[in-house]
């Protein structure tokens, strides 16, 4: 795969992908957005099928808002720790609505650690602002001069 494929439409993703998304939509129920009303569901697929969801969680101080992304990654380290990622998918609601949205960069670098930490690449899922779908071959392409030591 190239590091980045594009589908016009959520059918042409293969069936594990349309089911992460899916679990990632499910997700967004458990968003606590009462400031911004942007709903974000993250879902993950480990290496023996589990499945692991997160949701973003706001703060009336913003800076104490957790992104969904790091959400479901922190939760994967502390019940999965020994499991390897395979994919993750990002979705974004706006009330009843899935909206494009694409991982921010501090999320970006969380996600490049956990990559890094399991010496093994995955996929990134999540809808672009052309309403298509944007199938990442690996995080380190969503963040080309990332911080590392």
């Amino acid at each position: 795969m190239e590091d980045f494929a594009f589908y016009a439409d959520l059918k042409d993703l293969d069936i594990s992908d349309q089911q992460l998304i899916k679990r990632a939509q499910e997700a967004t129920r458990f968003s606590y957005a009462p400031y911004s009303n942007f709903f974000v569901g993250a879902a993950l697929l480990l290496q023996d099928g589990t499945i692991v969801i997160g949701a973003n969680q706001e703060n009336v101080s913003y800076p104490l808002c957790m992104c969904a992304e790091r959400v479901v990654l922190y939760n994967m380290a502390i019940q999965h720790p020994a499991k390897q990622i395979l994919k993750m998918t990002v979705v974004a609601r706006k009330n009843e609505e899935f909206v494009p949205a694409t991982c921010c960069g501090a999320c970006r670098q969380v996600m490049l650690e956990f990559e890094l930490r399991q010496k093994r690449n995955f996929e990134v899922i999540m809808l672009g602002a052309d309403q298509k779908w944007i199938k990442c071959s690996a995080v380190s392409v969503l963040i080309p001069f990332q911080f590392e030591f």
